[in-house]
């Protein structure tokens, strides 16, 4: 072995050497089911430290439940479809989607997809996921297609899925439609227009009502004013009209307990649209719309002298108009959040189109949430919250090329929807024509429809999938809800809420039983990892220094699930050198164990009988180690388990026991082979057992330490992660109180004198004149602590130390005293 640990080797070896199929979902197993619904990540090519973090939590959980005796299945999914390719695709060939076919530009959207799925699978396998590639699944395959249809045509005909002309988000730049969890909002700075409208009835001629507003550009889309009703400065106004300025035509004035009287003046503008409360009022006072800006975020006829102008240029030229008129009274500056689209960070507008939705029933997603256990489980609330918050449906509908298209026609003769049938998908309705005429008229001419479905309906279907669930139920049986769902807490209003709706719509039950939340990963400056921060460090930068083995310690044990972790080299340079340490532990350990156990004589019940005190005590501390990192994974506290494996590794098997067994190891101790067997007895177990236990943390090295270990024994050789966990009830019964008491006084003992000699400038291995220990514990083993001292030690009972003329320790209560 060599002296230094050199992950490039070895974990290329292990890469290569584990069949992968040793991780496979075996359909006819006896053995429990876990099933993991595993985020599909969007294939932009870069497996960033993000997505890293969460893969290596869901590996470490697919690793030791399988050591558990599951049948687990760890698929892999691909979200392919969406808005970010087609930019992409738009930026490398230098086009617009509308210079070429849907054709050609979803075949170049497809070509970048599958290159970029290659480069990020790469990156998964040399971070070691153990991920069943037969399960692997690809969003815009027909297959995948097809099922995304069939859920469309089923909760449809259930009344869960319409159409409408009703308000939506919309990005002017990307020109489609957008949900709620697809707007997010930024800080910006803004100005808040004080603007005079005139009064019309019971005013004197020329009085005017000082309106503030942010949005002068939506003077023509005003329907209305408002004030609170409790507002004594504008109760004469209520019920009478107001003059719209610029564009000269009146609007009532409504009391609405809604409005803020202490924004601006206390009066609101209410537009088609503006923002949410808009729609709301909207409806409340059913009041006409006025659309004065349309789909390329430009003003429409409607506002009259504006026409063709963008957002940004109406509100300049109507400020200017205004001012010239005498109607902006002044303006103020303010910070205002802005809703933007995700994707290009556009301030977004509400415009009415026609859309297809999903009905939002917010009592049933919310009792289902309640009934999935959630780690951690404050982030519940955080879906209900969002539930409780949603204005209106789940817009599902894009203007976009690269997607799942909406699997409907519409008749030519009489307008009727036409929905796919089941025996028609997956199906293009742009390309084909349906396999019937019309229903209402016996039409045979149809139109398909343009739009195509948001991505989000692809990727909430993906625990029913990986559970092989049959939507057109024809063999009827009934969904069984899969395990586990790990996500990042950035998309529980999109992921996990848009996924827990379509279970309970399409099969009745909520998709799984637990979810798993992660935390975002930050730069070493706090904050979250950006490009423009310089604060970016990629999963391949760390593997490359020190290797993969190292990144996944540092994602165990750099914070508790659901919380951002912070990125620190310090933290990686830490886990480099345990790794060292760990190796520097094996190279020692396989001087003494590499003929361990071949002897004919040799039988495990032999060695248990004759064990030392200080290796039983060895054992029980290891048992109490499983007991503790098997109660930490089934919480998912990877972090405790790992820092609980590193004090063992390091502080008790390297610092204590092997400094206590070592001359035994050697044979160089009175007790002669009968304590050197005890010795690699407990040794062996040991080392066998902490491969184990590293299996799901650093598959690589634990690969290399378990060939090792069990080779030398002649054990038939496998692959560590084909091993069983340890067994908890035998770990329980393992455990020797008695021992582990007197083990501990050894320990410390030795520990005790090690530190007075090195605070002398003694060395270690130079011998004191006597070590007198004064303990009830009066068959104290003392073979250990003498070769450990280089001291002899004398036992002495429950005499009176303070009597000897010597140097006195205390050791956890117990003296020892250093004869000179």
């Amino acid at each position: 072995m060599e002296k230094t640990y050199n992950p490039e080797i070895i974990e290329k070896k292990w890469q290569e050497k584990v069949d992968d199929s040793i991780y496979y979902f075996e359909a006819s197993s006896d053995k429990p089911s876990y099933v993991i619904d595993t985020p599909p990540p969007y294939p932009t090519g870069d497996f960033h430290v993000g997505n890293a973090l969460n893969w290596c939590y869901i590996d470490f959980i697919a690793r030791y439940k399988r050591m558990r005796g599951y049948n687990v299945m760890f698929p892999q999914g691909w979200d392919c479809h969406g808005l970010p390719t087609e930019v992409k695709v738009e930026e490398i060939h230098s086009i617009s989607r509308h210079q070429i076919s849907t054709h050609e530009f979803r075949e170049l959207c497809r070509q970048l997809t599958v290159k970029n799925i290659e480069q990020m699978k790469g990156m998964m396998k040399r971070l070691g996921m153990s991920i069943d590639w037969s399960k692997e699944f690809v969003t815009m395959d027909e297959q995948y297609k097809r099922y995304t249809q069939l859920s469309f045509a089923k909760m449809y005909r259930d009344g869960l899925i319409y159409q409408a002309e009703h308000p939506v988000n919309w990005c002017p730049r990307c020109e489609t439609a957008i949900s709620f969890a697809e707007v997010e909002y930024e800080d910006r700075n803004a100005y808040l227009n004080y603007i005079l409208f005139q009064k019309v009835d019971g005013g004197k001629d020329g009085e005017h009502v000082e309106i503030a507003t942010t949005r002068p550009e939506l003077l023509a889309s005003c329907v209305a004013v408002a004030v609170h009703p409790d507002d004594d400065r504008y109760k004469t106004i209520v019920g009478k009209e107001l003059r719209v300025p610029i564009f000269d035509y009146c609007v009532n004035v409504y009391a609405d307990e809604s409005v803020d009287p202490t924004f601006g003046t206390g009066v609101v503008m209410i537009c088609t649209f503006g923002d949410r409360q808009d729609v709301r009022w909207w409806k409340l006072h059913n009041l006409p719309l006025k659309t004065s800006i349309d789909e390329r975020g430009r003003m429409t006829d409607v506002a009259s002298g504006y026409a063709g102008l963008t957002v940004e240029e109406c509100k300049r030229k109507m400020i200017d108009d205004l001012n010239a008129k005498g109607l902006l009274k002044r303006r103020e500056s303010l910070k205002q959040s802005v809703g933007v689209c995700w994707r290009c960070k556009t301030p977004i507008e509400i415009i009415s189109a026609k859309q297809w939705f999903v009905r939002v029933q917010k009592e049933e997603i919310i009792n289902a949430a309640r009934e999935i256990n959630w780690y951690p489980e404050h982030f519940r609330i955080r879906l209900e919250n969002w539930v409780e918050s949603m204005d209106w449906d789940w817009c599902i509908s894009r203007q976009r090329i690269f997607s799942v298209p909406i699997p409907v026609w519409y008749c030519k003769k009489c307008g009727a929807v036409k929905v796919v049938a089941e025996d028609e998908v997956p199906v293009d309705p742009l390309t084909t024509s349906p396999n019937s005429p019309c229903i209402n008229c016996g039409g045979t001419e149809f139109e398909g429809e343009k739009d195509v479905l948001d991505t989000w309906m692809d990727s909430s279907l993906t625990a029913l999938w990986a559970a092989g669930y049959d939507l057109n139920d024809s063999a009827g049986i009934p969904y069984e809800p899969v395990e586990l769902r790990p996500q990042g807490h950035d998309i529980i209003r999109t992921w996990a809420f848009y996924s827990i709706l379509r279970a309970i719509a399409l099969t009745g039950k909520i998709p799984w039983r637990t979810i798993l939340i992660n935390g975002m990963v930050l730069g070493e400056d706090g904050y979250k990892m950006s490009k423009s921060r310089s604060n970016t460090v990629s999963p391949n930068e760390v593997i490359e220094k020190h290797g993969a083995d190292v990144f996944r310690q540092w994602a165990a044990i750099g914070g508790a699930v659901g919380s951002d972790v912070q990125f620190q080299w310090k933290d990686i340079v830490a886990a480099n050198k345990f790794m060292q340490k760990l190796w520097n532990i094996l190279r020692f350990s396989m001087i003494h164990l590499a003929d361990y156990g071949l002897e004919e004589s040799f039988t495990k019940e032999k060695e248990e009988r004759n064990l030392r005190v200080v290796d039983k005590w060895m054992l029980t501390k290891l048992n109490r180690l499983i007991l503790s990192v098997t109660d930490s994974m089934e919480h998912f506290k990877f972090d405790e388990a790992m820092k609980s494996i590193r004090t063992f590794a390091w502080n008790v098997l390297a610092d204590d026991y092997i400094e206590l067994v070592k001359l035994r190891l050697y044979g160089r101790s009175p007790s002669g082979e009968e304590g050197k067997q005890s010795a690699k007895y407990a040794l062996y177990e040991t080392m066998r057992t902490l491969s184990i236990l590293l299996a799901p943390f650093i598959p690589f090295f634990a690969d290399e330490m378990h060939s090792y270990i069990t080779s030398a024994k002649g054990e038939n050789e496998k692959s560590v992660h084909e091993e069983k966990w340890p067994e908890l009830e035998v770990t329980q019964d393992m455990i020797n109180q008695e021992a582990e008491r007197e083990g501990e006084l050894i320990a410390d003992i030795a520990r005790a004198v090690r530190n007075y000699k090195s605070e002398r400038g003694i060395a270690l291995n130079a011998p004191l004149g006597k070590i007198e220990v004064y303990t009830d514990m009066e068959s104290l083993e003392t073979e250990d602590i003498e070769n450990a001292t280089a001291t002899k030690v004398e036992v002495c009972g429950g005499a009176d130390e303070s009597k000897r003329e010597g140097d006195i320790l205390d050791v956890n209560g117990t003296k020892a005293v250093i004869i000179k």
